[in-house]
């Protein structure tokens, strides 16, 4: 069994419900647009498909994977002949599920020890915070965690890190305020290694300046990881704010362009209408979502499960 099992769970009722609350302003606004464009109309027709991409494209689920699903809803319409609210949402719940199953890669953790989680993302979105709540979520299922506060430029953030570390009952591996990130990252997953942690998890910059830069830092910080474990960083973690829409993509964008990132998180889907992103992101950058934040608590921090997500975005 590896030492990341407890996580493959499905989600209980509990955080079933949290997820419901916290998708609720885009639930309402994505039902009462559909409710709307469907009165009245006997079947599934152009000018309906044409409104529901309007739709789709407004709730953040962007372009490309609107048309990929208005596509689709038109082949099957066409020859299964849906008509009505309940039909076309069970319909589309289909192919959301569809499209998130066919783009998931592996969302599991391996069975290395310490398990290294480096942490990227701008100013802003929630990083910090993220981590914390990831550590309590390792914390409360009894392993051994190990913060590295590798954000070393922006004003507060190892103090913000501290913070956490202090709350949830973790280390942290702390060099203070313009150290370089490197050196904290690499003493981060030596302790680690030295204490027999479970997880590593390492802050980055959240400076989202240009391309090489960012590549060069970020390599750079991996590199120096290399050095005390090989396979180090088992994982890259993206954290972005849902609620920005279409400006999460972008940031997707840069960053994917200038490290490997091989999961997402998504923060703030609790204050905003647009939780389609989730659905966006995770389409057109073939890399999965593996946590959801649904709201300011610090248990209220998910693993992303597919089925709920979906189910809960047509909730009645």
């Amino acid at each position: 069994m590896g030492i990341f099992d407890f996580l493959k769970k499905k989600p209980s009722e509990a955080e079933k419900g949290l997820l419901e609350k916290g998708l609720e302003k885009t639930r309402e606004s994505l039902l009462t647009k559909i409710s709307k464009a469907i009165i009245g109309r006997s079947h599934i027709d152009e000018d309906f498909l044409d409104e529901l991409e309007e739709i789709l494209i407004t709730s953040d689920v962007g372009i490309e994977t609107s048309l990929k699903i208005i596509s689709r809803i038109e082949q099957r319409a066409s020859k299964d002949k849906y008509v009505g609210m309940g039909e076309l949402n069970t319909l589309l719940k289909d192919e959301i599920k569809q499209i998130l199953t066919e783009n998931r890669k592996e969302n599991a953790f391996g069975n290395e020890k310490p398990y290294v989680i480096m942490v990227v993302g701008v100013n802003g979105v929630g990083k910090t915070t993220t981590i914390g709540k990831m550590a309590n979520l390792f914390k409360n299922a009894g392993k051994k965690v190990v913060l590295g506060a590798a954000d070393t430029f922006r004003a507060a953030a190892v103090d913000q890190l501290t913070i956490w570390s202090q709350r949830v009952g973790v280390e942290i591996v702390s060099k203070g305020m313009n150290a370089d990130p490197a050196a904290v990252a690499f003493e981060a997953v030596q302790y680690g290694k030295d204490n027999q942690a479970d997880v590593v998890i390492i802050d980055t910059a959240g400076r989202l300046h240009n391309k090489i830069n960012l590549m060069n830092e970020l390599s750079k910080i991996k590199r120096v990881m290399n050095k005390v474990i090989e396979t180090a960083p088992h994982e890259v973690i993206l954290v972005l704010d849902a609620s920005t829409g279409q400006n999460a993509f972008e940031q997707a964008k840069q960053f994917t362009a200038a490290t490997e990132v091989t999961a997402l998180a998504l923060t703030k889907l609790d204050g905003t209408a647009k939780g389609g992103v989730v659905l966006g992101i995770s389409d057109q950058f073939h890399i999965p979502v593996k946590y959801i934040g649904v709201g300011e608590k610090i248990e209220d921090l998910q693993l992303f499960d597919e089925a709920s997500y979906v189910d809960s975005l047509f909730e009645s």
